[in-house]
Parts: structure tokens; sequence; C-alpha cells
């Protein structure tokens, strides 16, 4: 059974940093890509930031370039998204999802994944 299952969500206040982690089990993730994705209320989920699984290739939305950073650690199964300087509008349900066959920037702009995360909330907010 592959799950993915996201930790480090909280409340945080504007300008400060937060470190989310993706644990994946039940599949080999070094062979898939591996993406963070945003849900805000009444609004369409986004892709956020997408890391591949052959050259650690990476790609940002613009909305979060210089502030968000992704990694991985296939040894651990786990794919982290570090935050700082964070925003309200960072506000929301991040949830990781893995795709075996997707390049990362198509991953993220359509939401294409093969298994997918419940998610953790991060609210931004003084």
């Amino acid at each position: 059974q592959v799950q993915l299952v996201e930790s480090g969500g909280g409340l945080v206040q504007p300008g400060g940093s937060l470190t989310l982690s993706c644990e994946a089990s039940g599949l080999n993730l070094a062979y898939y890509a591996v993406g963070w994705f945003r849900q805000a209320p009444g609004k369409e989920r986004e892709g956020v930031s997408c890391i591949s699984n052959s050259d650690g290739d990476t790609y940002y939305d613009d909305s979060v370039k210089e502030r968000f950073t992704v990694s991985r650690d296939d040894a651990k199964s786990t794919v982290y998204l570090q935050m700082n300087d964070l925003k309200p509008e960072d506000t929301g349900v991040y949830l990781c999802a893995a795709d075996s066959g997707t390049a990362i920037e198509t991953m993220c702009k359509n939401s294409w994944a093969d298994w997918w995360g419940q998610g953790t909330q991060v609210t931004v907010s003084s």
C-alpha cells in the first residue's frame, strides 16, 4: 500500500519559516519525481515546487522562488520543503505527490501525479 504522509505544518507569523516533510512508504521513492502542491480555500490546487528523481532538477512556481527550497533524501524516502519569509498568501493545505513518468514542470503546472498525500495545514498570520 502506497502512502505519502506530510508533516511540519502549523501556524507561523509573516516572515517566519517552516520545513515540511513528505515520507513515502510502499514504493521506492528513488524512481519517482515528487511535488509539493498548495490548496487554499476557494482556489484551485497549484504546484509550488517539484523535484525530479533522476538528476535532482527542481522547479518552483514564481510566487515562491528565492523563498522555498525543495530537497530529497531517498535513503529516508523523504522529501522536504524549506519555506522561508512566509507570507499570508502562502496559507493553505500543502500536499505532496509522487509521479513516475511526468516532467517536473508539467507535473507542477498541471497537478499531475500517481500518488497523493492527505496534506498538512500551513497558516501564515499575525
